[in-house]
C-alpha cells in the first residue's frame, strides 16, 4: 500500500482528494494537515465523510508516507519545501501554481514536470515531483493541443471564453462567491490577464515547437452560477478541411481514458463529479469553436492529482478515477 499525507486537507480540493484516497485500493492515507482544523475530524469540515473516515486534522505532517499532496494556497508548497527537509523517496505533486512554468520548476534538486499525462505521460511516470495543472488551464489546453502539434495555430488568433462554477474560487468566502451574490448572476474577472494563460502557451509551444508562431490566447473568464465545473469555448480561423481536423484529434486522444471528443453537443453535467474531459467541435464557413468541460475539482484539480500519482506508482492511470457523472 503506498502511504499519502495531505497538507492543507480543509478546503475544496482537499476534500475531493480525500473522497478519491480513501476509495482507492492502494492507497492508505497516513495523516491530513489542517493549521485551522488542527484535532477536529475530517468529516466536522468535510461533513459526507461521516462513516467513511475516522481520522482528526492534525497541526503537523511526518515522512513515514510515500507521496505528499499539496492542496494549500498558491505559494505555500514552494513556502512548505524551502522550510522542510523532505526525505528524496517521498514523492510530490502540488495542486497549487507554485511549480507549473518551467522557469519555477527547480527547487532544492527537485525539478516538477508538468503534470497533463496527454502530453506529459511518459515524463510523469519518471518523475518525483509534478505540478498538477491549473482548472480552466486543463480544459483550454485540451481542446487546443492537437491543433497547436498538427500545426494549425501557427499565425492564428484564438478567442476563450470559459464558465467556472463558485468552488474555483476556494472555500473562503468573499464578495462574489456567496450564495446571494452568486445566484442569478454571472461576471466577468481577470480578462486577457487569468494567470493560467502562462501554462497554457507553455504546453502550447510544447506541443506546436518552440519556434512555432502561436499567437496569444484571448481569454475571457466568467463566475457562474453554480458550484462545480467548467465549460470552454475557443473559437480560430482555419484554413483547410474538416478530415485535418479529425486527424488531429484522433491521434491526439484516440487511446485517452479521460479525454475523449464527441460529435454531438456537449453539456457540463457529463462531467460533473469525473475526471473526464469531454470535447466536442463545431465548423462554421472558416471558423472553429472547440467546446471542452471538465469538473474544476476532479480533473481540474484533485482527480487529476490521482491519475499524476497512479502514473508515479506504476497503477493503471485510471484506478480509483471510474466515477460517474451526475445526470440530472
Amino acid at each position: 500500500m503506498v502511504k499519502a499525507g495531505i497538507i492543507g486537507g480543509a478546503g475544496y480540493t482537499g476534500g475531493e482528494l480525500i473522497r478519491l484516497l480513501i476509495n482507492h485500493p492502494k492507497i492508505e492515507i497516513a495523516f491530513v494537515q489542517s493549521g485551522s482544523n488542527a484535532g477536529n475530524n475530517l468529516s466536522k469540515v468535510h461533513t459526507d465523510l461521516i462513516g467513511e473516515i475516522d481520522i482528526l486534522f492534525s497541526a503537523t505532517h511526518h515522512y513515514n508516507v510515500d507521496v505528499i499532496f499539496f492542496c494549500a494556497g498558491h505559494g505555500e508548497a514552494k513556502k512548505f519545501i524551502q522550510e522542510n527537509d523532505i526525505p528524496n523517496h517521498i514523492k510530490l505533486i502540488d495542486i497549487g501554481n507554485d511549480f507549473r512554468l518551467a522557469a519555477d520548476a527547480s527547487i532544492k534538486a527537485r525539478n516538477f514536470v508538468y503534470g497533463l499525462p496527454e502530453i506529459n505521460r511518459e515524463a510523469i511516470k519518471q518523475a518525483d515531483s509534478v505540478a498538477n495543472p491549473g482548472c480552466f488551464a486543463t480544459a483550454i489546453q485540451l481542446g487546443l493541443l492537437p491543433f497547436a502539434k498538427a500545426g494549425l495555430l501557427n499565425n492564428i488568433d484564438v478567442y476563450t471564453t470559459g464558465i467556472t462554477g463558485s468552488t474555483g474560487a476556494g472555500q473562503s468566502l468573499s464578495a462574489t462567491s456567496h450564495f446571494s451574490w452568486r445566484a442569478n448572476n454571472i461576471s466577468p474577472y481577470k480578462t486577457l490577464a487569468h494567470q493560467h494563460l502562462g501554462e497554457i502557451m507553455q504546453s502550447l509551444h510544447q506541443e506546436a515547437g518552440s519556434n512555432a508562431s502561436l499567437a496569444a490566447i484571448n481569454f475571457v473568464p466568467w463566475r457562474g452560477d453554480f458550484t462545480r465545473g467548467i465549460f470552454i469555448s475557443s473559437t480560430f480561423k482555419f484554413k483547410g478541411n474538416k478530415q485535418t481536423i479529425i486527424n488531429a484529434f484522433d491521434a491526439a486522444y484516440h487511446n485517452e481514458p479521460f479525454t475523449k471528443k464527441t460529435s454531438d453537443a456537449i453539456h457540463l453535467k457529463q462531467v460533473v463529479n469525473t475526471n473526464k474531459c469531454i470535447i466536442n467541435i463545431e465548423i462554421i464557413a472558416d471558423t472553429i469553436v472547440v467546446h471542452s468541460a471538465i469538473d474544476n475539482l476532479l480533473k481540474g484539480a484533485s482527480g487529476q492529482a490521482v491519475q499524476n500519482m497512479n502514473l508515479m506508482f506504476g497503477y493503471d492511470e485510471t484506478l480509483g478515477l471510474r466515477l460517474k457523472p451526475t445526470s440530472f
